[in-house]
């Protein structure tokens, strides 16, 4: 599922496609009659990758709560976005149990429902990954065995380094020799004058 050319355009009713950009603007398709606009650079515009849903935890990413949706109604329509408040209140609650109550307002529950129906019924909304998502689980599958590569290159240099300083520590059979030389060595005597001599 890829939200990045679906526009919601604050001020406008439903959702837009993006069809191409102009130095006007930008020109897209309105999903509710499909006649073509022009989105004008002073509108505030915010693809539906960009929007989420706050939850107790942190954010969901819209696209993650219309998955939701989509895998709890098992591909079927949502309830109509002009239902009671205490019915989306409900509905909200049976697909996103964490939501939070407090700062999703009803508003924001009759958008989600009202895209939700709107894209199903054009026929942009799976439960499927997109190009992007696809491609970055594939790069982190790739990832794994190097990063264990890098470890075992990293042990060995440390075994050589373990091995110099045993090498440098042992004492050659010449040190050895000098040694008992030197501790073999007679040590002048030295002789007491007695006092008799004078």
């Amino acid at each position: 599922m890829d939200l990045k050319k679906i526009l919601a355009v604050s001020g406008r009713p439903g959702l837009y496609q993006l069809i191409a950009q102009s130095p006007r603007g930008i020109i897209s398709e309105s999903l509710i009659d499909g006649k073509r606009v022009t989105l004008f650079s002073h509108e505030r515009i915010s693809t539906l990758e960009e929007i989420s849903i706050f939850t107790l935890e942190s954010d969901m990413n819209l696209k993650d709560v219309l998955r939701i949706l989509f895998e709890k109604l098992e591909g079927k329509p949502a309830i109509s976005h002009k239902a009671s408040a205490n019915e989306l209140r409900t509905f909200m609650e049976e697909m996103v149990p964490n939501y939070d109550t407090e700062r999703v307002y009803n508003s924001d529950i009759q958008k989600l429902v009202n895209w939700y129906n709107m894209l199903l019924e054009k026929n942009l909304i799976d439960n499927e990954p997109d190009d992007e998502e696809e491609v970055q689980e594939v790069e982190n599958q790739e990832e794994k065995p190097v990063a264990k590569e890098e470890v075992k290159a990293e042990k060995k240099p440390k075994t050589q380094a373990k091995t110099t300083a045993t090498k440098a520590t042992t004492k050659s059979p010449a040190a050895k020799a000098s040694k008992s030389t030197t501790s073999a060595a007679p040590k002048p005597t030295q002789r007491k004058t007695s006092p008799r001599a004078k």
